[in-house]
């Protein structure tokens, strides 16, 4: 009973240093690089080094916080690869609760594989993913229609007037031709601001997987064809 009562104790006292360190470190990082917003701050299996995210990647630091390591984090002796692990925890939203119904669906071939986009249409590098999102086969695209932009708020707003609203989006966001309509009526483009902030969006564009999984940029097609076959998707 003693030697389980002392494993706990210890346990706890591990425990609590950790987090002791932990707090260490945001307080150091706040003292001596406030400009750096580095967020979910946690001890590694390396002693001294903590794991933190910062701008959708993870990154390293020591408890001084006065150094900032970018790599991958390799366990030897199984080579388990833990800075993926922790890339995939830090950048995964919940699919389910994704409101489908807000998106411009775009089908191709039997769609079963399943993305969600949030694009703005005047975001060069939205217009570049397009580009690689049409190069996929067997697959439903949600587009969620961002304007982070100011003057992607009107033709945003006015696509939702179109009798075809994917149409009038590819036309957009591929040509440049601003849907005919201008008049108003309901449409999702404040829901959808509203959304890409509670997930953390500060740009575009964003691909979510089916699984959650969340990345920045216009990936190539054969990209996320990698990431498909890396999860079983």
């Amino acid at each position: 009973m003693m030697k389980k009562t002392m494993i706990f104790a210890l346990a706890a006292l591990i425990s609590g240093m950790s987090s002791a360190n932990v707090e260490t470190v945001r307080k150091n990082l706040a003292q001596n690089n406030p400009e750096l917003k580095i967020e979910n701050i946690q001890s590694t299996e390396m002693q001294g080094i903590y794991s933190g995210a910062m701008e959708g990647q993870v990154v390293y630091l020591n408890e001084d916080a006065q150094h900032v390591l970018v790599g991958s984090m390799i366990r030897l002796k199984d080579q388990q690869n833990l800075t993926k692990n922790l890339m995939i925890q830090q950048n995964t939203v919940d699919w389910k609760k994704l409101p489908l119904k807000d998106a411009v669906k775009s089908v191709r071939g039997n769609g079963k594989r399943e993305l969600a986009i949030f694009s703005d249409p005047n975001c060069p590098y939205c217009q570049k993913l397009e580009a690689e999102l049409k190069k996929l086969n067997d697959v439903t695209v949600y587009t969620f229609i961002f304007p982070i932009k100011a003057q992607s708020v009107a033709p945003s707003k006015q696509l939702f007037c179109e009798k075809n609203p994917a149409l009038a989006w590819e036309n957009l966001v591929s040509k440049g031709i601003q849907p005919a309509s201008k008049k108003s009526c309901a449409n999702p483009i404040d829901r959808n601001l509203s959304l890409g902030k509670s997930l953390g969006l500060n740009g575009t564009p964003a691909i979510i997987f089916s699984n959650g999984f969340k990345v920045m940029g216009a990936y190539p097609a054969e990209q996320i064809e990698q990431i498909w076959k890396e999860f079983g998707l």
